[in-house]
């Protein structure tokens, strides 16, 4: 019961769909849940004995419980620093930006400089966001010279981060191609599709997609003004 209220917030706040993939939020959270699950069980098998006075048996159940606790919250936090913060549009794709990317000095003071909509907090999931385009020839080659070196591109500058809305939304729809020449490559997905139409209530064919970069290949899902309507699983490069 525990584990599956853990589940639930983990995955309801932290990895919503379909972080829990796009992330690895998964397969973390279920390597923390399967160790502190076996561990309490293997603990009062070693421990318990009939023949123990009842304090004595009572106190090592409770160490057993405190043990288990500990596991389950240092396991969580470390599915929280894990975390992913953004959805980045970066040209012709989307990126997925985890915590871990963004712990660079020069990269938390640029959050920090961040408006209140575009910080990321504790109880918030993934934000989507945009990339504002460089103000001069200096400061695009600084970025092109240092992603060229294995450093931080536009999605790991957080300076660059502005709203995904309106204008910048529709930015999307530049490089995006129909939902439809995606489905013919991976028909296994047009159920999926095709469902999510339904529940949008919208025409399939207007649709159009950009890769999504994470830890599985995904597609994000575009209307006509550039609004993410989903995710399909599959290979859009």
């Amino acid at each position: 019961m525990i584990a599956a209220c853990a589940a639930a917030f983990v995955f309801g706040l932290w990895y919503p769909f379909p972080y829990r993939d796009l992330a690895g939020g998964r397969s973390l959270f279920l390597l923390v849940v399967s160790v502190d699950v076996v561990c309490g069980p293997l603990l009062t098998a070693v421990l318990f004995n009939p023949a123990k006075p009842r304090n004595e048996l009572w106190r090592d159940l409770g160490l057993v419980v405190l043990i288990q606790v500990g596991a389950l919250a240092y396991g969580l936090h470390s599915v929280w620093l894990a975390r992913p913060l953004y959805l980045v549009l970066e040209v012709d794709r989307f990126k997925v930006i985890a915590a871990p990317d963004l712990v660079a000095e020069s990269a938390v003071t640029e959050l920090a400089k961040l408006p209140p909509p575009l910080k990321p907090s504790w109880a918030s999931g993934p934000i989507t966001v945009a990339t504002r385009a460089p103000r001069d020839a200096q400061e695009r080659d600084a970025v092109m010279f240092e992603a060229a070196a294995g450093g931080r591109d536009y999605a790991e500058r957080p300076e660059f981060y502005i709203p995904y809305e309106g204008p910048a939304a529709l930015k999307s729809l530049q490089r995006a191609k129909p939902v439809e020449a995606f489905l013919d490559k991976n028909a296994s997905q047009r159920q999926a599709a095709e469902a999510l139409a339904i529940e949008k209530k919208a025409d399939l064919t207007k649709w159009q997609y950009l890769p999504v970069v994470g830890r599985q290949e995904w597609i994000a899902i575009l209307n006509q003004q550039g609004v993410i309507e989903g995710f399909l699983h599959g290979n859009g490069f």
